[in-house]
């Protein structure tokens, strides 16, 4: 068993050296702090890769065992900090919405005759990561209820490897769907005009793509009347936008891991890695972009000057004819809800959307933002200069950002002026 240690060894020796060659921008602040969370990613990564090539068990299994012992470790030092926990009037109860698995937290008692906000809280992690029961995801949904007196739902939907899409949305629209039931509404005193649906990165993704199922469901007698989007994930045609070439190389959401998400969330072939990087969809078969699709996700159209620089647009016609392969569900709405027509964006509840300076999915967020501004959605963009992705989950000691903590009031504040 001296190959573990070795291996943990030659990760952190990689993954430091790494900043020797590519440093972090100035406008990064507390950058040694993320690099060290960075390292510590990169090496957590390549253990799970080690792991599952020895054929000890997936990759994932690994990260998800790793990341959810860390989260205990932080939720007891951040306990340890405070007396009697975090928000110890918020009421917590583990049920099931339509079959899927909620976390509800109800507000401290007080204000009973009163109707409530609700809002559906369904969590990142590329799809495959992540759980609302532990961590800044509980942290946040806690500080939700007790701030703003509302009724949250947080959703434990199905990850990959277990499932591929479109089963993860399926899960959140069914548990949205019983969420803006009369029942539910009587039950929670929950008032059904202050109803909003909000989640981070892959659970932004969901939670655009629900919110526009939703909103053009006439069967619906209640929607949501808000979505709030952080730093969301809402397109895998161009993965050349500026701020995926600007960021490619920014902690903690590399380029490459991004795009192998996506694949492994359409159950795709991971070989295919290096030609969506390329952007050599044409390539792919079933790959029907037409102009039209394409001029959905045009950065040079979609993006101010200032946000695009001196990056040129890259777009392959025409790619090798040879063995293509399968990406099902690529121009899926319900996956890429950048894709949807203006009929859609112009019927979607008014927005808020949290981008970050250093973020691959950056531009992802300030597009979608500007397609439902020009079909008529009031958007709010609240958009963070020394932000990077994640930064809005590190916000306990000892693994808190500035800007995090920045990021969840700006979040909170916005929520509670417009929901």
């Amino acid at each position: 068993m001296r190959l573990l240690p070795a291996a943990v060894s030659l990760s952190l020796t990689v993954a430091l050296a790494y900043y020797v060659y590519i440093p972090l921008p100035e406008t990064i602040q507390e950058p040694w702090r993320l690099m060290m969370l960075d390292v510590s990613f990169r090496t957590t990564m390549h253990l799970a890769s080690l792991k599952a090539w020895l054929g000890f068990d997936h990759y994932i299994q690994f990260l998800r065992q790793s990341t959810e012992d860390f989260d205990d470790i932080m939720q007891g030092l951040c306990s340890s900090q405070s007396e009697g926990g975090v928000m110890p009037g918020v009421k917590v109860c583990d049920i099931t919405f339509a079959g899927v698995p909620v976390r509800v937290y109800e507000p401290p008692a007080g204000g009973e005759g009163h109707l409530r906000r609700g809002l559906m809280f369904i969590h990142g992690g590329g799809w495959a990561l992540g759980t609302t029961k532990k961590g800044s995801y509980d942290v946040i949904n806690r500080m939700l209820s007790d701030e703003l007196n509302t009724v949250v739902v947080s959703v434990e939907y199905r990850l990959y490897p277990e499932v591929n899409f479109p089963v993860p949305y399926l899960d959140c629209l069914a548990a949205a769907k019983h969420f803006l039931s009369a029942e539910v509404q009587a039950r929670y005193a929950i008032d059904p005009e202050r109803i909003a649906v909000s989640g981070d990165s892959a659970g932004g993704n969901l939670a655009a793509a629900v919110a526009q199922e939703i909103s053009t469901d006439d069967t619906m007698s209640v929607k949501f009347s808000v979505q709030a989007l952080i730093y969301p994930v809402l397109q895998a045609l161009d993965f050349n936008t500026p701020s995926y070439l600007q960021n490619q190389h920014i902690p903690i959401l590399h380029r490459p891991i991004m795009v192998r998400f996506w694949l492994q969330y359409f159950g795709a072939d991971l070989s295919l890695l290096p030609q969506l990087l390329a952007n050599n969809h044409s390539s792919l078969q079933h790959s029907n972009i037409t102009p039209e699709l394409r001029a959905r996700v045009d950065w040079t159209v979609l993006l101010s000057p200032k946000d695009k620089k001196n990056y040129k647009h890259v777009i392959v016609e025409k790619g090798s004819q040879g063995g293509a392969r399968e990406v099902p569900g690529l121009l899926d709405v319900r996956a890429s809800p950048l894709l949807a027509g203006p009929e859609v964006l112009a019927k979607s509840p008014r927005a808020y959307i949290l981008t970050c300076e250093h973020d691959v999915l950056r531009d992802d967020g300030l597009m979608y933002a500007r397609r439902l501004q020009d079909s008529g959605v009031t958007v709010t963009v609240d958009h963070y200069l020394h932000g990077f992705h994640g930064c809005f989950s590190f916000i306990t000691w000892p693994m808190e950002f500035e800007v995090g903590k920045k990021a969840v009031r700006g979040y909170l504040d916005w929520l509670q002026k417009n929901l």
